[in-house]
């Protein structure tokens, strides 16, 4: 069973930025491709970003596109997403995601593990 544990989430002003990690309770390795979704209140969880399992390759959502970056270090178990720039619209629960496989996908039923997730909140 793997375990992802967020961090780094909280209240940022618009135009800030905040940085979430994701640590795995098992080594991730470049056999796991990795993702980000977030959820606001009424909606459905949607995709952020996703990250091969090499680090090689990445899709982001239109919505976050040159705004948002994500990053691992396999050897510290851990995956980022870096946000800039944040938009009022960007306030949400944002979930870490791991997949059985390598390669990066947007779907969240490609994916096996998630974590609890952590509040991002960006005010005016």
């Amino acid at each position: 069973q793997v375990q992802l544990v967020e961090s780094g989430g909280g209240l940022v002003q618009a135009g800030g930025s905040l940085r979430l990690s994701c640590t795995a309770s098992l080594r991730t390795s470049s056999s796991n491709a990795m993702g980000w979704f977030r959820q606001a209140p009424g909606k459905e969880r949607e995709f952020v970003a996703a990250i091969s399992g090499s680090g090689a390759t990445t899709y982001y959502a239109d919505s976050v596109l040159g705004r948002f970056t994500i990053s691992r270090a396999n050897a510290k178990n851990t995956v980022f997403l870096q946000m800039n720039s944040l938009e009022l619209e960007d306030t949400a629960v944002y979930y870490c995601a791991a997949r059985y496989t390598s390669g990066p996908a947007r779907g969240r039923a490609e994916y096996a593990y998630w974590g609890q997730g952590t509040q991002v909140t960006v005010s005016s």
